[in-house]
């Protein structure tokens, strides 16, 4: 099967050699600079470079750009992918790129599958590419009403090649609605911790608590502020949520209530031990299944 993936970034860079190392698909390679197709072919992640007019070749094309870059490639070349084919995304947020893009690529005979590999590090580019980046991660697609089951099956057939252990099938608003919580709200957050300006005094007194929660404030700007206004609604809910919740602790602690300030801690600590038990069982029905294989 040949494979063309546009943008070579740290996912788009992480797919092609992901694909190169469990697989025996073909990779053809594009991105805005040369240089970069270059080094992939250097380091063999992509087989050859390609031109927007050789998709029409590519059984599936896969895009490894920010949205709004997203659907402005898929316009301005939708006469150039072949018939049948299957383009996906990889983008952070769906119900945008989705909307965007099923409609005109299905009025062309092309298939449309939104994407979002769960999985990314705080640098950004090919040079911080890996090919087990997408070991133990979940690779979640968000196929409409009019997605044929075949292209849905096709891609989880390729996701688990490709190294995936989960593939997870939602609606693109459901997706946009939890990664408001999951990933966005938490690069907020991040990113506001950061600014105290106590920060700057933080060496010699931080340790494992100050990592864990500045960890993402590294992040790519472009992209995140695309990824935060395009998904405005669910992150904009999911903030006023937890302003509540900061407001509340703020008002127990100034008000020295130390019976109400327990139960509000123990509380957060049941929600903790609940996810960590939810993530658990997850863990054992995948071997239960795998054993009754």
């Amino acid at each position: 099967m040949k494979v063309a993936i546009c943008g070579l970034g740290l996912i788009g860079g992480s797919l092609a050699k992901a694909i190169k190392k469990n697989t025996s698909h073909i990779v053809y390679g594009m991105n805005r600079t040369k240089s970069v197709v270059d080094e992939a072919i250097k380091q063999e992640a992509v087989d050859y470079a390609i031109t927007p007019e050789e998709l029409a070749d590519m059984d599936i094309v896969i895009l490894g750009l920010y949205p709004q870059k997203t659907v402005d490639f898929v316009l301005e070349n939708i006469n150039n992918f072949k018939k049948g084919a299957i383009v996906a995304d990889t983008c952070g947020i769906k119900e945008y790129v989705v909307n965007s893009l099923e409609k005109p690529l299905a009025e062309k005979g092309i298939n449309f599958l939104g994407c979002h590999p769960m999985a990314g590090r705080e640098f950004s580019g090919f040079a911080y590419a890996t090919d087990n980046l997408f070991e133990n991660a979940s690779m979640i697609v968000t196929p409409t009403e009019n997605t044929p089951a075949e292209v849905v099956a096709k891609m989880r057939e390729f996701s688990k090649e490709i190294g995936f252990e989960r593939y997870v099938v939602t609606t693109p608003q459901e997706h946009d609605r939890i990664i408001a919580y999951t990933s966005q709200l938490a690069h907020v957050v991040s990113s506001a911790y950061i600014k105290s300006p106590t920060c700057k005094k933080q060496v010699g007194f931080s340790a494992g608590s100050f990592k864990d929660l500045t960890r993402v404030a590294k992040l790519n700007p472009e992209m995140w502020t695309s990824l935060f206004i395009k998904n405005k609604t669910a992150l904009v809910k999911e903030i006023d949520c937890i302003i509540k919740n900061l407001t509340e602790y703020r008002d127990l602690i100034d008000g020295e209530k130390e019976q109400e300030l327990y139960e509000s801690l123990a509380y957060g600590t049941k929600c903790k031990e609940d996810s960590i038990a939810m993530n658990v069982k997850r863990v054992e029905d995948i071997i239960n299944k795998r054993d009754k294989k």
